[in-house]
């Protein structure tokens, strides 16, 4: 990992406290060391893998960032606002939010059980509610913040087989529109970004017969390769910095152009 600038008052995020949800590997990993490296805190969390949320956060302190590990259930509002608290109580305020855990069932309509339905919908969009509502009182004490929903294009290009997970990829960018209205006089904005096709670990383990599938979807693109979770971080990065300051109640679409909307 690129060391972090000695001279911190020259990053952009200097002083700002960050967190990101789902952090220990793939695209949430990505964001909380591209935050880092612009001079944020980390608060960094997982839920089952200690382990690699613990290899995240030495990973920013090697680079003389500074980081906290909160293990703990994002689709538990008493959770995410203990996970809120510690952060304030570590670092004295929050001022960025990063709403990036989901889950993934693929379930014909009539066969999404009440369990389902409500696991998805609490795991992908209820969570960031819980987390937006735990740390927006702190970005109005500041009179600035950033809230970022990691979603999908799901909820503008439905897919079948997954009703639930349109559903909550639609709530996200509601919920982002939602905020931004009601907290920018407070300087707080919040957007949605929406990958594409994102080369992972995860995707490669959840989807191992689709490599051919993922290789015509690439020669489609107009840019004519896969996204990685470093375009996903740099999106996020621009949104929290200076220059996204006036970008609010929108959906950022990180796909190559293979969807355009």
């Amino acid at each position: 990992m690129t060391e972090f600038m000695t001279a911190t008052t020259s990053l952009p995020l200097h002083g700002r406290t960050a967190i990101v949800t789902g952090s220990g590997r793939n695209i949430g990993r990505a964001i909380a060391l591209e935050l880092a490296r612009q001079g944020a805190n980390l608060v960094l969390n997982g839920h089952s893998d200690t382990a690699a949320i613990e290899a995240v956060a030495d990973e920013i302190r090697r680079g003389g960032g500074q980081a906290l590990t909160v293990m703990a259930d994002v689709g538990d509002a008493l959770a995410v606002q203990a996970m809120a608290d510690a952060a304030v109580a570590r670092f004295g305020g929050i001022d960025i939010a990063v709403s990036n855990v989901s889950v993934r069932l693929h379930q014909p309509f009539l066969e999404i059980g009440v369990d389902d339905w409500q696991r998805v919908l609490n795991t992908n969009l209820s969570s960031a509610f819980y987390l937006a509502r735990a740390c927006l009182p702190h970005m109005q004490q500041r009179r600035w913040g950033r809230i970022i929903h990691i979603s999908g294009r799901d909820g503008f290009a439905p897919k079948a087989d997954r009703a639930h997970n349109v559903t909550a990829k639609a709530g996200t960018f509601a919920l982002a529109k939602a905020i931004a209205v009601e907290f920018g006089p407070w300087g707080i904005t919040a957007n949605a970004v929406a990958p594409g096709v994102i080369d992972t670990r995860r995707d490669a383990a959840q989807y191992p017969d689709a490599a051919d599938g993922f290789e015509a979807r690439r020669q489609a693109m107009p840019l004519r390769r896969l996204g990685d979770v470093a375009d996903v971080a740099g999106a996020c990065a621009y949104l929290c910095s200076q220059a996204g300051g006036y970008v609010t109640g929108q959906v950022l679409h990180v796909n190559g152009g293979e969807f355009m909307f």
